[in-house]
């Protein structure tokens, strides 16, 4: 059975613009003030509204090229992409590209945060708490995920976090590359609307689909890459931290890097 048709935000700007461009209009004037729901851009690390989309369970949205400039997306404001966002959640609710998972998930798992973050944190996948809330990070290791971002000195509603597929595979098992390949896309999308300033992966499956690389966790961690120019931190998963705590030692200096980086004052 095919997905539904899309429902593209960006697809119908693109068009749009295109048609004024045909037309022979070669500027647009700035938009009027907004409400604050609404905000401009310029506002968004300190007055971004806080969205939770997608809390239940198509084809994705393409992502464009948002950070070299030209994506149709660059033009959205605030509330357009978060309706976009919205569009894309609910054609993750609708997939079922994945038989498996989507055969076995309870709610899919979209993402939560505040649209415009300094940071994005990128888990793996969902596991039984966040298939049964429909939020990313919800259980034992959302908690300690939390702890971390307290002690950087932020809050959770202050940051954005998703992860890299959005159904919980069976038994908590690593994500199968094609389910990774599947997800994708809503991925991609996912993060050009959001559109953090630093991301942060958790964990070697994050990191590695992420970065599409094989290299190590221990090797990737402690440095920063780039994902369409936004700065990527890679560091181990707070699940992770559960079996070995002997490890939030390294977490926490890759956490101040990140901080120093970001010109956050290191607690």
């Amino acid at each position: 059975m095919s997905d539904p048709p899309r429902m593209d935000l960006a697809r119908q700007l693109r068009q749009h613009l295109e048609s004024l461009k045909s037309a022979g209009v070669g500027w647009l004037p700035a938009p009027v003030a907004m409400p604050p729901s609404s905000q401009a851009d310029s506002n968004e690390s300190t007055a971004a509204p806080t969205v939770t989309v997608c809390r239940t369970g198509g084809d994705g949205i393409p992502a464009g090229g948002l950070f070299d400039g030209e994506s149709e997306t660059a033009a959205l404001s605030i509330e357009q992409r978060r309706l976009a966002l919205e569009q894309v959640c609910a054609q993750v609710a609708k997939c079922s590209r994945c038989g498996e998972l989507a055969s076995s998930r309870r709610n899919t798992v979209f993402g939560v945060g505040r649209i415009g973050p300094e940071i994005c944190f990128v888990g793996e996948a969902p596991g039984a708490d966040e298939d049964a809330q429909g939020e990313p990070f919800v259980g034992a290791a959302g908690q300690l995920l939390n702890k971390i971002i307290a002690a950087c000195g932020m809050k959770r509603e202050e940051v954005y976090i998703c992860n890299i597929i959005k159904c919980r595979p069976p038994g908590n098992r690593l994500p199968l590359a094609s389910e990774a390949a599947n997800c994708r896309e809503f991925l991609e999308e996912q993060v050009e609307l959001v559109r953090p300033r630093f991301i942060c992966a958790l964990g070697a499956c994050a990191a590695q689909n992420l970065l599409n690389t094989t290299t190590a966790i221990g090797r990737l961690r402690g440095q920063f890459h780039q994902y369409r120019g936004i700065p990527v931190l890679c560091t181990y998963h707070p699940a992770y931290l559960l079996r070995s705590p002997e490890k939030k030692r390294d977490v926490w200096e890759d956490m101040k890097k990140l901080l120093q980086r970001m010109g956050r004052p290191v607690p």
